[in-house]
């Protein structure tokens, strides 16, 4: 299994939600919305959602949050229970890797949740599919005002003139560094950050980093498998030049092969320079330990990085290495609405009315966990703004080159990813990787 950042608050919810299984196994959840459930891994995740005993008086949630973040998710839902709802919200943490799978299977079936969460990467498949309602009416029922989120995040949830999501966040692949060994190392930075300009900058700071670094740290923490070594490369590609992986239309792959092989070498070069430990598989953990002076990792880290006693560091936007744009990757999370085989139009408005409540008066609540909140009030709000490191890095919304709408996008992103991989384990060229990925592409959005 897969090892996740823990908070102290993401163990005391743990504690709770074991407690509550292992004394009854169809009782009330403890109170802040945590499921009662039969079996729990250390992450808070179950396996089997559909096998946990839900309230039948209050709306299930199905969320993925279990990188660190779920905590302050169960926090907003206690907040929100707290409020007097019509209809309190109960949680349930689906495993990261299985949460579509199980999502679509449940919702194909017409027995999913009330509420879920999608990536908005994700979104186009679900509307194409027909899983989730478009939530227009219910919307301007709960208050919301389009004009509070930024026109780009509006888009991604609009299909053929109607909405099919609440906004909640954007989360990006940053850099973190600690602040102790960059220190030591003689760095001097600049408002509290290192300051680079470009490739030949950023290699100068490596090799500083290098020189000083004691046996079993690395300079860079990255896993060499998976989402994290993807996003990095995607950064690099739009960096670089890089041109949309498909048109508009969806019709045609217009990804660049040439500068795709150029930044898949440029982040191969950064294990066969020595700047990354090979075979690192929770990167995350591995900063958040000391073990390392610089980590890319998602905005979602910040929070468990700010709880970790002795851990000295600072967030900052991903550097601009290439070119003359801060591209980086970005995802975001947006709640929403599943079909379901009976659905009764009080719990899909109380289902809404969470939803936007979590992603404004709960906003920064969500802020806390290192996420960028979509609703721009919250954006401004001194609870935000007072937050550490955030706005270091609050740009990265702006700067974050978003995945393709495209219905295919999943698909894509998985022969992306496995194709990398099999590059970064020296078992491919990247010419032959990037290829490969290309004749893929042009399958997935034939078929």
């Amino acid at each position: 299994m897969k090892r996740f950042l823990l908070t102290g608050m993401m163990l005391l919810s743990m504690t709770a939600l074991i407690f509550a299984g292992g004394q009854q196994q169809g009782g009330t959840q403890p109170s802040g919305g945590s499921t009662p459930a039969v079996s729990v891994n250390e992450d808070g995740t179950v396996n089997n959602p559909e096998d946990v005993v839900v309230d039948p008086n209050k709306l299930v949630f199905w969320s993925l949050f279990a990188g660190g973040d779920g905590a302050w998710m169960d926090r907003i839902i206690a907040d929100y229970n707290a409020t007097g709802p019509t209809r309190q919200v109960q949680s349930v943490m689906l495993v990261w890797a299985d949460y579509y799978t199980k999502f679509g299977t449940a919702v194909a079936a017409r027995r999913g949740p009330d509420i879920g969460v999608s990536h908005i990467s994700r979104l186009p498949e679900l509307v194409e599919q027909g899983m989730v309602i478009a939530v227009d009416d219910y919307a301007a029922k709960a208050g919301v005002s389009w004009n509070d989120f930024a026109p780009a995040m509006v888009e991604g949830i609009t299909f053929n003139g109607k909405k099919y999501a609440i906004p909640l966040d954007t989360h990006a692949e940053i850099m973190y560094a600690n602040l102790d060994k960059i220190k030591a190392a003689g760095i001097p930075l600049t408002n509290n950050q290192l300051s680079i300009a470009n490739a030949a900058e950023f290699k100068a700071i490596l090799e500083k980093l290098k020189s000083t670094l004691q046996s079993g740290e690395t300079v860079i923490a990255l896993s060499q498998q998976g989402d994290d070594p993807y996003r990095v490369w995607w950064a690099t590609y739009f960096q670089m030049g890089g041109t949309p992986l498909v048109n508009a239309a969806g019709t045609q792959v217009t990804l660049d092969q040439a500068i795709a092989i150029r930044a898949a070498d440029y982040i191969k070069s950064l294990w066969t320079d020595g700047y990354i430990l090979p075979g690192i598989e929770d990167h995350q953990r591995f900063f958040q330990d000391g073990h390392a002076a610089l980590s890319y990792c998602g905005t979602w880290a910040t929070g468990v990085f700010g709880e970790t006693k002795g851990l000295n560091f600072v967030g900052q936007p991903y550097p601009r290495l290439f070119g003359t744009n801060d591209a980086c990757w970005a995802d975001a999370h947006v709640f929403v609405i599943p079909t379901k085989q009976a659905r009764n139009a009080a719990n899909t408005q109380a289902a809404v009315d969470f939803s936007f409540w979590a992603a404004s008066k709960g906003g920064a609540t969500w802020a806390q966990s290192g996420q960028i909140p979509s609703h721009i009030p919250v954006q401004s709000s001194p609870a935000f703004t007072a937050l550490p490191y955030r706005s270091g890095y609050s740009r990265a919304a702006s700067t974050a080159v978003l995945p393709s709408k495209n219905v295919n996008f999943g698909a894509i992103k998985d022969s992306i990813i496995q194709n990398l991989n099999t590059f970064w384990a020296n078992q491919t060229t990247s010419t032959a990787a990037i290829q490969n990925i290309i004749s893929e592409m042009n399958a997935i959005i034939k078929r």
